[in-house]
């Protein structure tokens, strides 16, 4: 009961960032979003859950996690209740602002939890394998939650959904979950704060590049400052007592490592999920409810490959799933490149997106059990949320890398189809091109989907650097696996 509750919050939050794409048209329309502003509905979420994490992570050692569990998780549910209800731009982009906010404060607590709630070995295996599980599946049940809410009932639903999950959660939780042992310490403010606006800057740097260039006065401003930030934040955490950062984490080549293939595995997933979506809706006339059914097996492949490695940790470590992961990810984006205009659902995208789903099974469990590996309890949280920031920022600046390739890739076969759309079309279609820019019909399949496969070859050389790391930087020590085994005593409980 108690991992049901904490894997229903990490659905809850995970979800959130995919389960609004789907009905981003439906948004546009009801609140008279500029094209260029209605990426700011994700962007919104994404920067304030990615820049906060350290701080929700450390909030949780200092505080009591299961206090600062139920805190988040409200303020989440809060935020999701203003979302629905907004009658304006601003106020929805407010909201979904401060549901960040509050998926920052719980998602990192919620895994410190399972350190402190569960014997490390067999027991915290599994426990690692259905987290990861839901973490790295929650984004198509998104996409299929999305569809279903949008088509049935409304845009507003895909927000309101999070209120009775949220409060079901709150419930539960004193009942089933322990309160963790409050280490005394004070909070690195200035450490916070650097690290916060350092990352912020940093994805908003990449999100303004994807739209506005990289030559951008203010991209590069972003960019700029972000680096002199950040170095000041290192400077702050290397002299602070007590760390929201304890930089010797990384001093263990493992978990650097860990960190590493974090950060090039979620911008593939994110950019999976998103131009496939954009694929199936736009070139293979999907609805959105038949947008999300399109995505279930995902969840159901994830979670096979998850059950896989939690079962076999313990006798082969997870370096073996890191690289077998990481190359089956590879392989299914490098096979998605093959897509054209004349691909079907079950000859060039079922199969490619369930090799990859495999991989991403076997690699999330195997991060996140290295990732709190030999980690004192006390530094759980902060552990667990340089994992959960690393996600959520390098599925920021992956996707926003992606978007660029895509771009350029479209205006490159943009080029070659207007003078052909030219000659054949009728003076009332050039008359509607002349006024919209827009190519119809096949001419502008043909620029989606060589933007989508340019996408996803770049998808695809982050899986290869993420292989590389695995098999260049990871070790496995024999006191690994007597932990995984759990013979080295009971762990904290």
């Amino acid at each position: 009961m108690a991992l049901l509750v904490i894997a229903s919050c990490q659905l809850m939050v995970v979800l959130d960032i995919t389960i609004v794409n789907i009905a981003l048209p439906e948004i546009q329309r009801s609140l008279d979003f500029s094209t260029a502003n209605l990426s700011w509905v994700v962007n919104a979420y994404t920067l304030t859950f990615g820049g906060l994490l350290l701080l929700g992570g450390r909030a949780g050692d200092i505080l009591g996690r299961r206090r600062v569990f139920v805190f988040g998780v409200l303020l989440f549910v809060l935020a999701s209740l203003l979302g629905g209800l907004s009658q304006n731009a601003g106020q929805l982009l407010a909201a979904r602002a401060l549901q960040g906010v509050g998926g920052a404060i719980a998602s990192p607590t919620s895994l410190a939890l399972i350190s402190t709630t569960f014997r490390e070995g067999p027991e915290r295996n599994r426990a690692f394998g259905v987290f990861a599980a839901v973490s790295a599946g929650g984004g198509a049940i998104g996409l299929l939650a999305g569809g279903v809410l949008v088509e049935w009932l409304n845009w507003r639903w895909v927000l309101f959904v999070n209120v009775p999950i949220g409060l079901l959660i709150v419930l539960a939780t004193p009942r089933w979950i322990r309160e963790s042992e409050r280490h005394p310490g004070r909070f690195d403010i200035t450490g916070a704060l650097t690290s916060t606006v350092g990352m912020v800057l940093l994805v908003y740097g990449f999100i303004r590049a994807a739209q506005d260039g990289w030559r951008d006065a203010l991209t590069l401003a972003s960019f700029g400052t972000a680096v002199v930030v950040l170095v000041v934040f290192v400077l702050i955490e290397r002299r602070s007592r007590q760390p929201i950062t304890p930089l010797h984490m990384f001093a263990d080549r493992n978990r650097a490592g860990t960190y590493g293939i974090m950060l090039c595995l979620a911008a593939a997933i994110f950019g999976m999920f998103f131009f496939l979506t954009l694929f199936v809706q736009n070139v293979l006339d999907f609805s959105p409810l038949a947008a999300g059914l399109a995505f279930l097996p995902v969840s159901a492949v994830i979670a096979v490959g998850a059950g896989l490695a939690s079962r076999f940790l313990p006798t082969y470590g997870p370096k073996p799933f890191m690289v077998v992961g990481a190359v089956l990810a590879a392989t299914g984006l490098a096979w998605l490149t093959l897509t054209d205009v004349h691909s079907t659902y079950a000859g060039s995208v079922l199969g490619p997106m369930l090799v990859f789903s495999l991989g991403m099974g076997m690699e999330f469990v195997s991060l996140t059990l290295m990732a709190l590996s030999d980690v004192r309890v006390q530094e759980t949280g902060a552990a667990s949320g340089l994992l959960n920031a690393t996600q959520q920022v390098g599925g920021s600046l992956g996707l926003s890398i992606l978007v660029t390739m895509f771009g350029t890739a479209s205006t490159n076969e943009a080029e070659k189809q207007i003078p052909r759309f030219l000659a054949q079309a009728t003076p009332a279609e050039r008359l509607r091109f002349e006024r919209t820019g827009q190519l119809p019909g096949r001419w502008a399949d043909e620029v989606l989907t060589a933007g989508v496969s340019a996408a996803f070859v770049m998808a695809a050389i982050f899986t290869v650097v993420a292989a590389l790391i695995a098999v260049l930087v990871i070790q496995v020590r024999p006191s690994d696996l007597e932990r995984l085994k759990g013979d080295s005593g009971p762990g904290p409980v």
